[in-house]
């Protein structure tokens, strides 16, 4: 029986996140945190109740250890991190601009989690979870990473844990027709899909968002929840159709949104929610995160999304 909600997988990285607005040659200060796709996820469920793992690999260095005190006081199971002593942990710089985006500048190449490969996939703990996920930029990240995880997708899919997906693509990471080789083949054995509108475009070549969730339908998940950013999102079974719109709110930064909205529609998922109200729920956890500055630090608890979902519904 499953002891686990989640189980992800990819790259963990440090995060500098710009003070204040403006290029990175303009910014005098940084704020350091912590970010990475599928690290981001799990500490966004974790932070609304879930239990969750994480697996990887770090550097035997500073920014590694404060990976390892973020998951422990987090509460996200880090014993299947591999810390390896001959390399480093990856880090990324975040500069703001206006109307709370973003332009990243990465320094990954090379790094620990880069060589993760599938021996270091422990079937059991893919096995313990009722989730499994990762990325796109998992994969991107070096030809071993993907191949693990494939074999930990394939692991969940012969254990009916359910593999969720993100296809979260960066033509900086990988060749375009590679990303889309590869994310279209994911999705083929995704039971849960998770993209944005622009990778679902990507993917697709179909411009609305109700034919691009329909041809990833079609391709196999369950359960294709389309981010639309402050619109909010499109979720797509083979029940229905939904969409549900996003919450207005003063946006500060919004990095790290769409994982916030990952690790929140799957802990409601998880907990047996419609789709409905699932989307809901993961609506509300993006748009609160997007108050602060940073990935992970904004990340709200369970007590603030309800209160925030409450006070919304008496102002409507």
């Amino acid at each position: 029986m499953a002891d686990l909600d989640i189980v992800s997988l990819g790259e963990p990285m440090v995060e500098f996140c710009a003070s204040s607005k403006g290029l990175l040659r303009e910014v005098k200060f940084f704020e350091r945190g912590w970010g990475g796709d599928t690290s981001n996820v799990v500490v966004a469920a974790a932070r609304l109740g879930r239990k969750c793992g994480y697996i990887s690999r770090i550097g035997a260095d500073e920014f590694g250890r404060s990976f390892l005190e973020l998951w422990r006081r987090e509460k996200v199971d880090g014993s299947h991190v591999i810390v390896e002593e001959s390399s480093f942990t990856a880090v990324y710089f975040v500069s703001i601009l206006d109307g709370g985006k973003h332009d990243f500048t990465y320094y990954r190449k090379g790094s620990a989690a880069s060589h993760l490969s599938p021996d270091d996939i422990d079937p059991d703990y893919v096995r313990r979870a009722k989730v499994f996920h990762s990325s796109g930029i998992s994969q991107a990240v070096s030809a071993t990473c993907r191949q693990a995880v494939f074999k930990a997708a394939e692991i969940a899919k012969k254990s009916k844990v359910l593999f969720s997906y993100d296809p979260n693509i960066r033509p900086k990471l990988w060749p375009l027709k590679v990303a889309r080789e590869v994310v279209s083949c994911t999705l083929d054995i995704a039971d849960i899909a998770l993209p944005s509108i622009e990778d679902a475009r990507v993917v697709t070549g179909r411009s609305s968002p109700e034919e691009a969730a329909e041809a990833i339908l079609k391709k196999g998940p369950r359960i294709v929840a389309l981010k639309l950013g402050a619109e909010g999102c499109l979720v797509k079974t083979e029940e229905e159709t939904v969409k549900v719109p996003g919450f207005r709110v003063n946006v500060v930064d919004t990095t790290g949104a769409g994982d916030a909205f990952d690790g929140a529609f799957l802990t409601a998922i998880t907990e047996g929610l419609d789709v409905r109200k699932a989307a809901e729920f993961a609506n509300a956890t993006a748009a609160l995160k997007t108050l602060g500055k940073g990935a992970v630090t904004p990340l709200p608890r369970r007590k603030n999304v309800t209160e925030f979902l409450e006070r919304t519904r008496l102002e409507t």
